[in-house]
């Protein structure tokens, strides 16, 4: 009775989602303010139908309900119930459910909270919202039905792919949901400014809040799918420019392009038209990379490979919501004006040439992630562009950018003085050079690149820092004074400093990990010890035992440096029965400032007692995820300012004055 419940629900958000996306529209063009009302109940209902559903699979999941085939498929009545729930958007079907959720989510927390919108906004925000909702909700009861009954039942389900099993996969999806389907929001209002006519800077104060949040989720998203990949999969790494891992760093670029883009729209009424692209954009590379993992055109475990006929749905949907947008942004974009004018050396050029830099980044990740697909679809013949491209054509786009990261905040609106705002950075060149011969001392040396890269990491940190410093005139002014201004400066103010100084962590670890890791590849029988980075570690024994729904293969290794015991490790090897699958779970020990990674491999053959083993040592690699998780508190901190939560500044304090009574 439940996933009936559920699907009922999910048909009945599709009728309410169609009430949403036309009659709102049609009000506002013809000023009929109770039609234009239609739209937050509408959405409101739309949410809570498509929660009822999500609850409803969720339900089956938890309590094992084989006569759900979706159940069946992707669950097992051993599995921990944490990968229960996880299954739940694990597979196609339940994560396109969530996809939903989530964008209805967006359009009912406008609807509650967009009180300062106009109401024409607002009716054709929701109406643009609710078409997209329209068209995946046709998609999942079309060919993509979570609850499509089994008879007879199994008694047991087929297990969930071991790899996803796992809590960085289960917290990585939502997360990374959040941020794809959030962006939609910046589209929304994007085509709803362009049926209006219009785009000022209240139009950017509104749209800034909705695509602050998608690029802190997505942010969280891609550094948690990140961090699963480092410590799951067993080879070492965090990022190997896989096609489903550029598919959600697409949208991220594109949306820290946007973010900036539209500081220039809310502050100096300029870059309009451009910024309106920039979020259609956006939002498409989203789609994009929706239809890359759920078409069958890649072969990965994030993917979703499915008959083609879905596939070619998305697509469809794909170009449809781009083109009609487009076309649109054709027709009204030469009539926007060009709003404030300003120099080339300023903070409107600085951010202008930040989104270059992001926009041609982005141009190249999707040229690289595409044109092999491409290729192969057209039987051009196969070419692999991997992390060789990437890193020769990427990096060398993203050097400029952190060097002017920390310049930009300090030049001053329309017009501004480069060498005064260098002279202001003096401090923070003196310790990035400190930084550099640091990093040169401790190890002894390196490639070049990885000192370039050290000094951009702490010239985007100190910049950052310097900037704050300079807002509030530390050790300029008296420190009452000083802390006045800190505590009065906007929220948004911190959460730039905090995310860029994040920034500034991220790199410092990327750069560590890639330039000075060292590697170990042995056959080590129980007793064997192997020396690392200074580090020994003794191969005790191997035991197994039942776990759960799998096996354990677990390793005992004892780490000491000179002498001195330092811990225990216990890397594992996992056989999942159900889907007949093995997973490898390295053993990680960190301090923060380092990783030493073990693995255990497959037992050799021939009764030696010995198993393939791999070793790690990473410097800096923990700084890349604290890094990241530094940033999405700055996106956070930004997103809690006053003029976005409400839509006006704070209100400045003044002496008040007992009001006289008139008299009786």
């Amino acid at each position: 009775m439940i996933p009936e419940l559920g699907h009922y629900a999910l048909v009945l958000a599709l009728f309410l989602a169609l009430v949403q996306a036309t009659l709102p529209l049609i009000g506002a063009a013809r000023g009929d303010i109770a039609w234009m009302d239609v739209a937050k109940p509408a959405a409101i209902g739309q949410f809570t139908m498509i929660l009822v559903s999500f609850l409803a699979l969720t339900y089956a999941y938890v309590v094992s309900d084989f006569s759900v085939l979706n159940v069946v498929q992707n669950s097992h009545s051993m599995k921990p119930m944490l990968y229960k729930v996880a299954g739940v958007w694990g597979n196609h079907e339940g994560s396109m459910l969530l996809w939903v959720l989530i964008l209805a989510m967006f359009g009912g927390a406008v609807a509650l909270f967009g009180h300062n919108l106009p109401p024409t906004l607002k009716a054709r925000v929701l109406s643009v919202q609710a078409m997209i909702g329209v068209a995946f909700l046709l998609f999942i009861i079309a060919t993509s039905n979570p609850f499509i009954r089994v008879d007879p039942a199994p008694l047991d389900g087929t297990d969930l792919n071991p790899l996803l099993q796992d809590p960085g996969l289960a917290f990585h999806p939502p997360f990374l949901y959040f941020g794809y389907v959030g962006f939609s929001m910046a589209f929304s209002f994007a085509v709803a400014a362009l049926i209006e006519g219009r785009v000022d800077p209240a139009w950017a104060r509104w749209v800034r809040p909705w695509t602050l949040a998608a690029w802190s989720g997505l942010t969280m998203g891609i550094a948690l799918g990140s961090w699963w990949a480092y410590y799951e999969l067993g080879w070492g790494g965090w990022w190997f420019w896989d096609p489903v891992e550029n598919a959600s760093f697409m949208p991220w670029l594109a949306g820290t392009a946007l973010l900036h883009s539209a500081i220039v729209v809310e502050k100096r009424d300029a870059l309009k038209s451009w910024t309106i692209l920039l979020a259609i954009l956006t939002f498409t590379l989203s789609l994009i990379g929706t239809f890359l993992v759920r078409s069958g055109v890649l072969t990965s475990v994030h993917a979703f490979a499915v008959d083609p006929a879905r596939g070619v749905f998305i697509l469809a949907l794909l170009v449809i919501a781009t083109a009609g947008a487009l076309l649109l942004y054709a027709i009204r974009a030469p009539s926007m004006k060009m709003g404030g004018l300003f120099a080339p050396i300023s903070r409107e050029g600085a951010l202008v040439l930040n989104n270059l830099l992001l926009s041609t980044a982005t141009a190249t990740v999707f040229l690289g992630t595409l044109y092999p697909l491409f290729l192969d679809a057209i039987d051009a013949g196969k070419v692999s562009v991997g992390p060789p491209f990437f890193n020769a054509t990427f990096i060398p786009l993203m050097v400029p950018l952190i060097a002017a990261m920390s310049v930009g905040p300090l030049l001053a609106w329309k017009r501004a003085d480069l060498a005064g705002a260098l002279s202001r950075l003096k401090f923070a060149a003196v310790l990035t050079v400190i930084c550099v011969l640091g990093a040169l001392y401790a190890y002894q040396g390196g490639p070049v690149m990885a000192l370039l890269g050290v000094a951009l990491a702490a010239w985007a940190f100190f910049g950052a820092i310097i900037e704050l410093t300079d807002r509030i005139k530390l050790f300029r002014a008296p420190l009452a004074e000083s802390w006045r201004r800190a505590v009065g400066l906007p929220r948004s103010s911190w959460g730039m400093t905090i995310a860029h100084a994040g920034m500034g962590v991220a790199i410092a670890g990327m750069t560590g990990s890639a330039a000075w890791m060292t590697e170990r590849i042995q056959v080590m029988r129980p007793g064997d010890t192997a020396q690392i980075a200074g580090y020994e570690l003794r191969f005790d024994q191997v035991e197994e035992r039942p776990i759960a729904n799998y096996q354990a293969k677990t390793g005992t290794f004892t780490l000491s440096r000179n002498g001195e015991f330092l811990a225990t490790l216990h890397p594992e090897e996992r056989w999942f029965p159900v889907s007949r699958m093995s997973t490898t779970e390295a053993a990680i020990r960190t301090n923060w400032v380092s990783d030493l990674y073990v693995v255990l491999g497959q037992e050799q053959q021939g009764g030696t007692g010995g198993y393939a083993t791999r070793l790690y040592h990473h410097p800096l690699v923990p700084w890349i995820w604290i890094g990241c998780v530094i940033m999405m508190i700055g996106g956070c901190v930004s997103l809690s300012d006053r003029r976005f939560r409400i839509g006006v500044p704070a209100r400045a304090k003044r002496d008040r004055q007992p009001t006289p009574q008139p008299a009786e």
